[in-house]
């Protein structure tokens, strides 16, 4: 079985921004600035409705049978398309999807994505029609396994009890927020800093993954001793990288063997 923990970043979608808001004098900063304003009046709050994020990176720990990497989706110059599209496509190999709060951010945001760009993801929303083992367990139901939002679980499937990433990654010892946080991304994308972007997400989502193997240790799926072992792992895999941010990760990190705990 192979796992796949995501995590994506986001923009304004300033060409949706234009259209429902009138904007089309503006700049894409002041295009933006009125679109959190509009948001603030009217929630309270300026984070966007989903139909309004641009996707700008997927980043994604990959472990399967013996082997653990972290990678980003594309290129630097990928478009929205191709990024969202090479994501859904990946799902023919049936991974189990990992998140936290991907039901409520992540794969919403997708949905619409996708349905703006022509993006096509057969394998993702089959629900038993084609493939009757979807009908009991699908990426789409909330209280199926196929996609983990661990957020969610964690919660007891209880919005209340909902924590932040970095909150659970810091408690649990993991190095949590590492250079950036999500109010930066849009900042960063509209001065072309999209390596920092995509180098962020990918430290989310080692966090992610890291609270996910804990979890697996908690409900007995693995022993004290796997834990360990692909701890071990995921160390080995960033020790050896020549990228700044995962090395830092690395260091930050510093694993202690539970095993001997």
């Amino acid at each position: 079985m192979s796992v796949m923990v995501f995590d994506i970043e986001t923009v304004p979608d300033i060409e949706a921004g234009r259209v429902l808001y009138e904007l089309d004098d503006l700049s894409d900063e002041d295009v933006a600035r009125s679109m959190f304003a509009v948001r603030q009046q009217q929630t309270g709050r300026d984070f966007l409705a989903h139909p309004l994020h641009r996707v700008v990176a997927i980043s994604a720990v990959w472990e399967s049978r013996d082997k653990v990497e972290v990678k980003t989706i594309g290129t630097e110059d990928s478009s929205e398309k191709e990024i969202i599209q090479k994501f859904f496509s990946s799902l023919d190999q049936l991974p189990v999807l990992v998140s936290w709060n991907g039901g409520g951010f992540d794969l919403p945001v997708l949905h619409y994505r996708a349905l703006k760009l022509g993006v096509q993801a057969p394998r993702y929303w089959e629900m038993g029609r084609g493939d009757q083992s979807f009908k009991w367990n699908n990426y789409i139901s909330r209280y199926h396994w196929r996609h983990l939002d661990l957020m969610d679980v964690l919660a007891g499937f209880q919005p209340r009890a909902n924590a932040p990433l970095d909150m659970v990654a810091s408690m649990l010892g993991f190095p949590g927020k590492m250079g950036m946080d999500g109010s930066k991304v849009w900042q960063a994308f509209h001065q072309g800093n999209i390596k920092d972007i995509r180098d962020y997400c990918e430290t989310d989502v080692l966090n992610t993954y890291l609270v996910y193997l804990r979890f697996e240790l908690m409900r007995g799926e693995i022993n004290h001793a796997e834990y360990d072992q692909r701890s071990e792992q995921l160390q080995g895999f960033l020790e050896s990288s020549e990228q700044q941010h995962l090395l830092e990760f690395s260091k930050a990190w510093n694993p202690q063997p539970l095993s001997e705990a």
